[in-house]
């Protein structure tokens, strides 16, 4: 653990260094500003009630996106698992949202609905949707493989398998991988909101710092998407950790 530690600051390191090298070779701010000026930007954003405001309507639109997603993902995973042709019918539906540009959706969307605020979160739950659903599936391959003959032997209902034996087995694998999900989740809701020009959000700031060629204030907006991915993904890991331990 203490090495994977040490590996990881090294990769940080790394980073940090090729940017104070890239910036001192182009020596403009037009094009990459240094690190100092994205962290004075960062000062600037950090007390700014903008910034602020922008940062909770994201995260509430990637929240959104994740819990439904979820749901989704694991209730249809579950259908799947007791029905075959639930499997088969949802087979290529996945296959399609794991191959369809996210633009495309979100150009659609906006045509659709003219409002902004809404294609982020629909194409952050219909991006995490497939991830959600596959791993449950699998985890849940995995129980039947190992305790199906056990639980059709002792003729178990189907209501007493789900709640005893499939959601406890199948909720810690699922909990692991929620933090890895939930990043994924914002990045695809920035995104969205970037392209769709989402009034009063990170991806909104972002457009409006591109637009007038504001780079230390777009670095400094991406190094604070980077920093809150990071936080959520340790949060959850944390979180998967607790209740891992007091299931022990």
């Amino acid at each position: 653990m203490k090495k994977e530690l040490l590996f990881s600051a090294l990769a940080l390191l790394f980073l940090w260094a090729a940017w104070l090298i890239a910036a001192a070779v182009v020596r403009n701010e037009y094009l990459l500003p240094s690190f100092w000026d994205a962290c004075r930007e960062m000062g600037r954003l950090f007390i700014d009630a903008a910034f602020w405001r922008a940062l909770g309507n994201t995260l509430l639109r990637t929240f959104l996106a994740f819990v439904f997603s979820l749901l989704l993902g694991v209730g249809l995973a579950l259908l799947a698992n007791l029905h075959r042709a639930v499997r088969a019918f949802f087979a290529p539906i996945v296959s399609v949202l794991r191959t369809v540009p996210t633009m495309a959706i979100i150009l659609i969307l906006l045509v659709l609905t003219m409002d902004p605020s809404i294609p982020p979160i629909i194409v952050s739950l219909l991006v995490l949707f497939p991830s959600f659903y596959a791993a449950t599936l699998a985890a849940l391959d995995e129980v039947e493989a190992g305790y199906g003959e056990l639980a059709r032997a002792f003729g178990v209902g189907a209501g007493r398998k789900l709640k005893e034996m499939y959601l406890p087995l199948v909720a810690p694998p699922i909990l692991k991988q929620a933090g890895a999900i939930f990043s994924l989740g914002l990045k695809i809701t920035i995104s969205g909101e970037v392209l769709a020009n989402t009034y009063r959000s990170l991806g909104g700031l972002m457009q409006e710092a591109k637009m007038f060629t504001q780079m230390p204030t777009l670095m400094a907006l991406t190094v604070f998407s980077i920093l809150l991915g990071f936080l959520l993904e340790g949060l959850c890991l944390l979180g998967y950790k607790l209740i891992v331990r007091w299931r022990t």
